[in-house]
Parts: C-alpha cells; structure tokens; sequence
C-alpha cells in the first residue's frame, strides 16, 4: 500500500494544523494543533480526534505555536504515548506555551461553569488541565536542523530552519515504499516566515520532493518591501508622537517573539538617541518566560547579541503580579507598555485598554494583524466606545495599526520559496489558508505549477500518495490497525462509550485476528462493568 496523507486541519483554515501519514507499518502526525477563530471553529477542540491517539506512532513538530502544538496535551491525555519529535528551541517554548494554554482554558472554564451553574446548565470540562500539558512534555524528543532521524519504521525526517518563530522547521519526509528502491519525498512546509526577518533568518529547505504541502496565510497579499532599519525608523516616528503627548504608548502583542522583536528595536532607537528614553514594561509573564527562552538561545538567533543588550536594558521592566501590572496604570507621563494579548481579546492588555482608551494623550499602537469581530478590529475601525470587562469606555486615545512584523512569508515570498523547491514531482497541496490566500497562491503559482497538481483539501480529506501521483480516498473507507495496536487501545467501563470505541474499531480491524482481539477485549469489558 502507498502512503495516505490526511488533512486533519489547517484545511481552508488557519489554524488547526494536523496532518496524518500512514503506511502499512507506522501512522504518524505532523502537527496536532489548536482550531481558533470563530465558534464553530473552537467547538473542533472538544470533539473526538479523528483518529484513534493511541494508534499513532509519533508526531513530528513544526514549531511551538499554539495552532500547531495546542492539542498536543489532549492527545496523551487519550492515549498517545509515542515520541514528539522537534526542535530543541520548540520544546523550551512549548515548555511555557502549553501549560499556558492548559491555564488559560481552566480559567474560561470555571467563569464558563459559574454562569452554567446560575443557569442551571451542565457544567463542562476543559480541553485539558495542567498536568495533562505537563505529561505531554515528558514525550518531547530534540532533533537538529540538517541531520536524519528514523522516526518510526521505513520513515526518516530532516529538519530544515523555516524561518518562522525560534525553533520553527519545514520537515522533509523519506517514506520506504515496497517494490521500489527510491523512498517518496515530501516536505512540510510549516509555517514560512519572510525575508529579512529581525529574528530569524530566511527560510530554508530542499528541492526536487515528490509532494509538498505548503502554508498560504498570506498567499493573496504582497506586503511593502521595508527593510528591518526602515521598520525601525517608522515605529520611532509612533514612539516620539506618543512621546509628545507625554502620555503612554501602549502596545497590544502576541507575547512570543513578537514582543522581542519590538523589545530589540525600541532598545535600539533609544541607545541612538532618536527616541526618547523611558521606561518599557512587558506586562506578561508569558512573555516574560519567553524572553528568557530567547535568551539562552540567543546564539542561533540572527541580532541575538543586540537581544541580549536589550533585555539587559536598565529602561525594562518585566512584570509578574496582578498588582505590579496595575501598579503601571497610576503612572504620569510617557511609558511603553507591551501586554498581550495580541488582538486585545484576553490578558493583561484589557485593563490597560480599559484604564487608558479614554485618555486624549494616550496611543495605542496594534503591532500586528487584528481580526474581524476582535476587540483591536473593532477599536481599529473608529468605535466611539467599547464594553471592556463588563464597563463602557469611551475612546479618545490615539489608535494606529503598525502591521510590519509579521511571521509570514507573503505571497510573492510563498512563490519565490515554492520556486526554488521545484521541481516538485507530483502535487503541491496549498493548506494553512482562508479562501483568499488559497486562491492568490494558486494564482501566483501558474506558470510554475500545473494547474491540475495543485491541491486545496478539505477538513480531513485523505489520498493515496504513489510515485505517479495523488489518488483521492473516500473518507469513510475504514481504517486499518494492526493487531498489537488494538491491543494498546484504552478501553472504558461507560457502556456507551464503549460501543462507539467497539465499533470504531471492528470497522478498523486489519484482519480476522484483529477483530478477535476486539471481541476479547469487548467482553472483558463488559464483565467488569457487571461486577
């Protein structure tokens, strides 16, 4: 049998990534991350996997964002007990980043469970706790950029720097095929970050792979050529108008890497005098425990002695209390604070927002994309007023978007990276894109592509990958397990629940011995249950 690729997420979306390969001996992940956006998107977070966790081998790590890493924890709480193979700057993140994420779900939930339980509502479970994220940690494997690894049986993985985030890969598959002496090649492309990027350095990777799978977040949009001292000039032109209304700037951003990127740059623009000085506050521990991750991979990181000066800046001040961060507000005079979060719909910037917006000397400056329906999109868009932790405010602040820090590649970027990959032999597959950015990357690809070896797929679409090309898979075909992973499957003494594990699996037994195996273990059940 040839390879099947499933989509899992990322599919006509942004988030979410999670893509599945299997062969006759090994299933493994690339990604498992977490769906956001809107609610029907969310809801995807609490349904079941669409693969049983305990039938994977490994999961291969692209980097540590949340909408690639973020169901990580839910997946070893279900019985995904393989090794997670990433970079070793990814597990640091994802060491602060999960338990992050595990937090901030326990804390929506129990608001969420006060409000059902004066309703007389069910009460609901988060996604999963803390100790589920720490469990999850225990699992992580470091590979190096550039080096093979054999990451289960007839697959092999190299890592290629993305360019994206600290620690952020492309990943290159080798897949041993039976009867051909050359393995199949594919490359996941993760997340690409730009050219020129503060960070981080360009974008990196192979040529001449049978199949890719390539992000297109930006695949309809060209951004302005600015170079990083260009970027820096235009924030200095914010940082001293808000410096002449003597009044705070403050600065809603996501708490990793980002947040260093506007660090090392203000640090720079106040050592050189073009702006004035005064004191930065980053007001999230994320962010906090983040910059020190920064730091002590500052050797792989491209300025990662001007980020060490920066953080070491007698003007920055990292705070940590709930009463440190309000402390801030009853300040005078020009400050920056930096919070997140980064489209101001959670976290410390709230109050901050809620404690300033109706200050005439106050500037607010979003450092990055904002969202429709976001508190930043709405603020953007001229609200006279806005509802911040159950309060009217009224908006007099100063509010501007300074959208130059992106993470993603754009879409003349996305062709240029496809480009010099080419030739690739079979089928691109463009994912991580709304229909926009699928569209415009297509677009941009004719000439390069054939049309008809360009792929959008959809939530969990699936295909058979041979050395001729790609062959659709019907989605409700069954699923075939070998019978020791039978045997690793977590059964429950609910009885419902265990009729939807018993069929799931006896339409995924491989051979009668299988089904056997799920009929030992049916009825072992159900004795126990009548005990």
């Amino acid at each position: 049998m040839n390879p099947i690729l499933r989509c899992h997420g990322a599919a006509h979306g942004v988030t979410g990534s999670c893509y599945e390969i299997e062969t006759p001996r090994i299933r493994i992940l690339v990604d498992c991350g977490l769906f956001q956006g809107s609610k029907s998107e969310r809801a995807l977070n609490y349904g079941a996997f669409p693969f049983p966790p305990e039938a994977i081998d490994a999961v291969i790590l692209t980097h540590a964002h949340i909408d690639h890493s973020g169901l990580l924890p839910k997946l070893v709480k279900q019985g995904f007990s393989g090794p997670i193979h990433t970079t070793r700057a990814t597990i640091d993140l994802c060491s602060v980043m999960l338990p992050d994420a595990a937090h901030i779900q326990e804390t929506e939930v129990e608001h969420l469970n006060r409000r059902n339980a004066q309703r007389g509502l069910p009460l609901v479970e988060p996604i999963y706790r803390l100790q589920d994220a720490a469990a999850c940690m225990t699992l992580f494997r470091a590979l190096e950029y550039g080096e093979w690894t054999a990451v289960a049986e007839g697959l092999r993985a190299r890592f290629w720097n993305a360019g994206h985030l600290l620690g952020s890969a492309s990943v290159e598959l080798e897949i041993d095929l039976d009867h051909q002496d050359t393995p199949m090649r594919l490359l996941f492309s993760g997340d690409i970050g730009p050219g020129h990027k503060l960070l981080q350095t360009d974008p990196e990777g192979p040529a001449g792979v049978d199949y890719l799978v390539c992000e297109s977040t930006y695949g309809d949009r060209d951004r302005p050529d600015v170079s990083p001292e260009q970027r820096r000039s235009m924030l200095g032109d914010v940082v001293r108008g808000a410096a002449e209304a003597s009044g705070p700037l403050i600065v809603p951003s996501f708490a990793v890497e980002r947040t260093q990127e506007l660090l090392v740059d203000l640090y720079q623009l106040m050592k050189s005098g073009e702006v004035p000085t005064a004191t930065i506050f980053v007001d999230s521990p994320l962010a906090t425990r983040a910059s020190a991750i920064f730091e002590r991979h500052a050797d792989d990181i491209e300025q990662g002695d001007v980020l060490r000066q920066a953080l070491a800046s007698p003007q920055l001040r990292f705070t940590e209390t709930v009463e440190q961060s309000k402390a801030i507000n009853r300040l005078t005079g020009f400050f920056v604070v930096i919070a997140a979060s980064g489209m101001c719909d959670a976290g410390r910037i709230r109050h901050h927002l809620k404690a300033n917006l109706w200050r005439r000397n106050a500037t607010v400056m979003m450092a990055g994309y904002q969202a429709q329906g976001s508190l930043g999109r709405i603020l953007l868009d001229g609200a006279r007023r806005v509802r911040i932790q159950g309060e009217e405010v009224e908006v007099k602040a100063r509010i501007s978007l300074f959208d130059l820090y992106s993470g993603h590649a754009d879409a003349g970027e996305l062709v240029a990276w496809v480009k010099v990959r080419s030739p690739v032999k079979q089928a691109v597959f463009l994912t991580h894109g709304e229909e926009a950015g699928l569209g415009g990357l297509r677009a941009g690809l004719a000439g390069l592509i054939p049309d008809d070896r360009i792929i959008t797929p959809k939530l969990d679409d699936a295909f058979q990958l041979t050395p001729g090309g790609c062959l659709p898979i019907d989605v409700n075909e069954p699923r075939r397990l070998k019978p020791e992973k039978i045997a690793r499957l977590d059964w429950h003494n609910d009885l419902s629940k265990l009729l939807l594990d018993v069929t799931e699996v006896v339409n995924a037994a491989a051979d009668d011995r299988g089904r056997a195996a799920v009929i030992r273990r049916m009825r072992r059940a159900l004795e126990t249950d009548g005990q």
